[in-house]
């Protein structure tokens, strides 16, 4: 059985626009601040639109009432408008391998299959990886 304690220096809070979402990056904060490690917010979309522009000045704000050293990016997948939660997943577990991040939190809709199959669940893509620890949010 793996370890459950690990060092953790560099955290990545994918956020999507939902209350979850938010949720997710505000214990993210709280967990970065507790690490003194950096945390990064990320959102994945397929076009930057004005929606995105409202949700990063969103992240922004409760980004900067830290004193945090954070980061927040958009990634832009022409292909997410075929494959949503999958390819969101995809590119998270990219970035974790990529960029080395030890830990990931995210919100999480709902865990029925009902929520799944309207939502999708790029939260659990990742947490089925098991490529690095993982704090949901609900």
């Amino acid at each position: 059985m793996p370890s459950t304690t690990h060092d953790i220096d560099a955290i990545l809070a994918p956020i999507d626009g939902s209350d979850c979402s938010f949720r997710a990056l505000e214990f993210a904060t709280g967990m970065a601040a507790q690490y003194d490690a950096t945390l990064d917010a990320l959102h994945v979309t397929d076009e930057h639109a004005p929606a995105t522009d409202d949700l990063l000045d969103r992240t922004r704000t409760l980004l900067d009432a830290t004193e945090l050293d954070a980061d927040v990016e958009v990634v832009v997948d022409l292909d997410l408008e075929f494959r949503p939660a999958d390819q969101v997943g995809e590119t998270v577990l990219h970035l974790v391998t990529d960029r080395g991040y030890d830990h990931v939190v995210m919100g999480h809709h709902g865990s029925g299959a009902f929520e799944r199959a309207i939502i999708g669940s790029a939260a659990e893509t990742v947490v089925e990886a098991d490529r690095v620890p993982v704090t949901i949010v609900p």
